[in-house]
């Protein structure tokens, strides 16, 4: 046959395949119009994975009420606690040059006891708290050190549960603005700066725990949605610059002004990105990011019940049936979930910088509708 032939036979396939995408969009849109119309929402950024690679990006609602901004894909977002998984992801590197282990004492790493006074015997290893079965908790705060500190705070012993370290399981901020010091610690830089250097830059990523560091003309508002007023409230907290305790900083106990715990900003569109590096076991744009064993630990559940490994927790729940892996956020009125399949190398992630709180299986209801919308209209597809 002609080489033309050949090349008119390519064009109209490759015009075919784009017709069948462009209207699987436009279905996938007019779903989520549908659910956004049905709820209280500021606005949302969602990023869809197909055979790990971004197949479909889309923001709608206002990123900022008060000048009426549109919200588009190059938004960030304060994304609460998936930023969790970046502070692991950094812990497994430090592990793989063998400088830490995941069996070491927290008080030896964080420089001062971490013991539960119940249980003075039981060395609380830095793996329990990575895992939320430290028996550590939020009660005397979570954005200082001092809270858990003997040192510092008469109360440090009510940080502690009535059971043994590795015995249960209970969700904790402390624990990770406590692993964001041990990075420091062991890496000898600034938290905020060793996650630039050694996670974003590498996968080519804009965004960082550090607010001045970043355009905030690209922030997201974030809104907390009051039913009795039936308005969205702005929340000026979520990106406070924190720019006097920076300067006053102290290198391996000052981390929490960083928020380990919760403070990354970056788009969906990139933080889908950093979600294909997991599911691709540690490896993407050419990058290793972690050891394929390091990510594998980081999926591994520690706890039964609720399905929590490093950082990454499981759920048949948010589509129903099936198991994916990855983490919520909320803080401020956010709300931020990033889930994938690495099996069949599928993901979503989806940001709402404002929404009502109803919550359906555990999750913000708005974006478990959103999630199966996008399942079906483009992954089954």
């Amino acid at each position: 046959m002609p080489k033309t032939y050949y090349f008119l036979l390519v064009v109209l396939l490759l015009i075919s395949d784009k017709a069948e995408l462009i209207a699987q969009n436009k279905e996938a849109e007019s779903a989520i119009q549908v659910i956004m119309n049905s709820h209280k929402v500021m606005g949302m950024s969602v990023a869809v994975v197909k055979k790990n690679e971004i197949v479909y990006a889309q923001s709608f609602g206002l990123k900022n009420q008060e000048m009426q901004t549109p919200l588009t894909n190059s938004a960030i977002f304060r994304i609460a606690s998936i930023s969790k998984s970046f502070s692991a992801t950094a812990i497994m590197q430090l592990v793989e040059k063998r400088l830490i282990s995941l069996d070491d004492d927290m008080s030896k790493l964080v420089g001062f006891i971490i013991r539960n006074p119940k249980f003075p015997e039981t060395p609380i290893t830095l793996r329990m708290v990575l895992s939320h079965r430290s028996s550590i908790n939020d009660s005397q705060g979570y954005f200082s050190l001092d809270a858990i500190n003997p040192a510092k705070n008469a109360n440090w012993a009510k940080c502690y549960n009535n059971y043994a370290p590795d015995s249960g399981y209970m969700y904790c901020n402390l624990n990770y603005n406590m692993v964001g010091t041990i990075i420091e610690k062991i890496s000898g830089e600034r938290f905020d700066t060793y996650i630039q250097q050694h996670i974003l830059q590498p996968l080519q990523l804009y965004g960082g725990y550090c607010v001045d560091s970043l355009d905030k003309q690209k922030f997201a508002a974030i809104y907390e949605y009051n039913s009795d007023s039936v308005k969205f409230i702005l929340s000026p907290n979520a990106y406070a610059p924190r720019s006097e305790e920076i300067a006053n900083y102290t290198m391996g106990y000052s981390t929490p002004i960083f928020s380990p715990t919760g403070g990354m900003k970056i788009s969906a569109t990139d933080l889908a990105k950093y979600m294909i590096m997991h599911s691709r076991m540690g490896k993407a744009n050419g990058k290793r990011i972690i050891s394929r064993r390091s990510a594998k630990q980081m999926q591994t559940m520690l706890s039964e019940k609720e399905q929590y490994g490093l950082a990454l927790s499981k759920s048949n729940k948010l589509i129903n049936g099936i198991t994916l892996t990855g983490h919520t956020g909320s803080a401020y009125g956010l709300n931020s979930a990033m889930f994938f399949e690495p099996n069949k190398k599928y993901g979503f992630v989806i940001i709402i910088n404002g929404s009502e709180q109803k919550y359906i299986d555990g999750f913000n209801a708005i974006i478990k509708k959103t999630v199966n919308s996008l399942y079906e209209n483009i992954i089954l597809k």
